[in-house]
């Protein structure tokens, strides 16, 4: 905790806002506090979000999903002025705390928040080997069961054999379309 008074106060903040607003929010909140001179006591505004792999139609798609949805983070410091400016944002709802007073966000929960968000490219992984017998999860091929042929941990993709008119068929799918009997 002697890290953060050697800031003067300067912490992080949730506040509350109306649920898909939180961009809008952060924008309005950025813009006001450089028409109202407040860089020195509120220094940064986040919308925690982070990277999620879906497969739809069969194709892999990468999308932003918000980590805490209807709430924006505020590195801050708490005085009278900070929080009017705040407070008075469009669709701000309020501080996360008790009464009018905010509580602040525990160091540790900013440092693996932070590094939730940092990570670059959503981790996957499967535990087979060229051999494994798998079923697939989704696709066209979905509930068939086959065998693993050849596996590309770069690209997340996979080769599994499975059985189509008494013929083992080499087919490509995404990691995330299999798993393991």
């Amino acid at each position: 905790m002697a890290k953060q008074t050697a800031k003067h106060g300067r912490r992080w903040y949730a506040i509350h806002t109306y649920s898909g607003y939180e961009e809008n929010v952060s924008e309005n909140l950025l813009q006001r506090i450089e028409t109202m001179d407040m860089e020195d006591k509120i220094f940064n505004v986040l919308v925690p979000k982070e990277k999620k792999i879906k497969i739809k139609n069969g194709k892999r798609k990468t999308t932003e999903e918000k980590i805490f949805p209807g709430y924006v983070l505020v590195e801050m410091i708490v005085t009278d002025d900070s929080w009017y400016v705040v407070r008075n944002t469009p669709n701000v709802t309020g501080f996360i705390g008790a009464g009018t007073t905010p509580t602040p966000i525990a160091v540790e929960e900013m440092e693996a928040l932070q590094k939730r968000m940092g990570v670059a490219e959503p981790e996957y992984t499967l535990d087979v080997e060229v051999g494994t017998p798998v079923t697939i999860t989704d696709g066209p091929f979905k509930n068939q069961e086959g065998k693993v042929a050849e596996i590309d941990p770069e690209r997340g993709k996979i080769k599994v054999l499975v059985s189509l008119f008494g013929r083992e068929t080499p087919v490509e799918l995404d990691f995330l379309q299999v798993k393991k009997i």
